[in-house]
């Protein structure tokens, strides 16, 4: 056997691939030439520009949904401004933030120690103070005369976290500064996500507003096909793949993200398959798996009562096809009681279910019961080949065997007998 997988690995280093440089389908990549964002760009650069003359830019709040180009631009142009800051001996840095990233965004005091970190400050990742680890990050700030420009990348899941108050320290950060000054641009896929900031929070972070249109199916098709002159050998791609691709990701809202994954894991089946070139057939694999592998990592990510909620689904669904919210919380509450975990009201499970709904898990369609009122009728939205897999994590991350407990089956009698 092992002889066998060195006989593999050996051949598929001689094997041609399709591929002459796969990082260009990478959501990480640069291009030097960003297509069909010239006006967001150029607004961009006018806002920031006064840093170049040591003044602070105004604070700059950009929307837009995921993949429409977002954090690429905005990187776009501040390498730009970077690079003629150092041409003419122009005090300016810039600090990035991803703050979906565990172990650097989930807490206030993590993310202004990693901040200090980029001025150079060696600070423990626990154990001062807030104040102090505050303290530190503002003297390094304002250690030489220069012009700060923080990005808060995804800065709405920074405010679930940690709450508002850190962005209101840090908007405010300049009336304490001597020598420095500091200016934020935060990114946001949530449209409204501004509306759940504290007004006094909105009112100095969000002085000037960008929001990104998504890409049309035309643009999508352009950017593709200007990143596969570069990610594919010449022949690699058969007619319409292109237009296949960026015709799924338009109808996914124009996901520049998801085109390029798409193209890109369309490629590795093909060569996975042995395949000369790569097909439509391998662009609607590719959809199939990417969504599949997409729903998962959703599922894994979720917090525990989401998992108990899912669960007691999961085990109504399989014993009936019509299931309202009032059954869901019935099963739940016996799914907190063998987990441990502490039960919340029907009102948040009704909450944790229209999420669900919007991630596509479940169908959850409202109906009237006439005087009983209104209520929802769910169904799953999981693919049927999916649902064993599903069950498997969600009873992981409880800590449970993958059963229908005593209790849990008691009550699905009780409401088999009420129905």
């Amino acid at each position: 056997m092992t002889e066998g997988v060195a006989t593999f690995f050996r051949e598929y280093i001689k094997a041609d691939s399709l591929f002459t440089d796969k990082t260009v389908l990478q959501s990480t990549y640069m291009p030097a030439d960003l297509q069909h964002r010239d006006e967001q760009i150029n607004i961009i650069a006018k806002i920031l520009a006064p840093g170049l003359r040591l003044e602070r830019p105004s604070n700059l709040f950009i929307y837009g949904k995921t993949g429409s180009g977002k954090t690429v631009t905005v990187k776009h142009t501040l390498t730009s401004m970077e690079s003629v800051a150092e041409e003419n001996g122009i005090p300016l840095k810039t600090c990035y933030v991803n703050c979906k990233l565990k172990k650097i965004a989930d807490t206030e005091y993590r993310i202004i120690a990693e901040l200090a970190r980029m001025f150079g400050k060696a600070v423990p990742s626990t154990g001062l103070p807030t104040d102090e680890i505050y303290n530190i990050f503002f003297r390094a700030v304002d250690e030489q005369r220069q012009i700060v420009v923080l990005v808060l990348d995804e800065i709405d899941q920074l405010v679930k976290k940690v709450g508002d108050e850190i962005i209101y320290n840090l908007t405010r950060i300049n009336q304490d500064l001597k020598n420095a000054q500091l200016c934020i641009i935060g990114i946001s896929n949530d449209l409204i996500f501004s509306n759940t900031l504290d007004p006094r929070v909105k009112s100095s972070l969000s002085e000037e507003e960008i929001v990104f249109p998504p890409y049309n199916a035309t643009q999508l098709q352009k950017i593709l096909e200007h990143r596969a002159q570069n990610a594919f050998e010449n022949t690699a791609l058969t007619d319409g793949v292109v237009a296949k691709c960026a015709a799924y990701a338009a109808r996914e809202h124009g996901d520049a993200r998801r085109a390029l994954e798409l193209l890109r894991v369309a490629g590795e089946l093909a060569e996975r398959a042995s395949s000369q070139r790569i097909t439509v057939q391998h662009i609607d694999i590719a959809e199939e798996k990417i969504d599949r592998d997409r729903i998962l990592d959703v599922i894994k990510t979720q917090p525990k009562q989401f998992h108990a909620t899912l669960h007691a689904m999961l085990l109504l669904c399989e014993k009936r096809d019509n299931v309202f919210t009032g059954d869901v919380f019935e099963v739940y509450k016996s799914v907190c009681q063998h987990t441990g975990q502490r039960t919340l009201t029907q009102r948040r499970i009704s909450d944790i279910i229209a999420e669900m709904d919007m991630l596509g898990i479940i169908n959850a369609k409202v109906i009237s019961k006439g005087r009983f009122g209104r209520m929802r009728e769910i169904t799953l939205g999981l693919p049927e080949g999916l649902v064993p897999k599903v069950k498997q994590i969600v009873a992981a991350e409880l800590g449970m065997t993958n059963t229908v407990f005593s209790n849990e089956a008691a009550a699905q009698e009780r409401l088999e007998a009420f129905h």
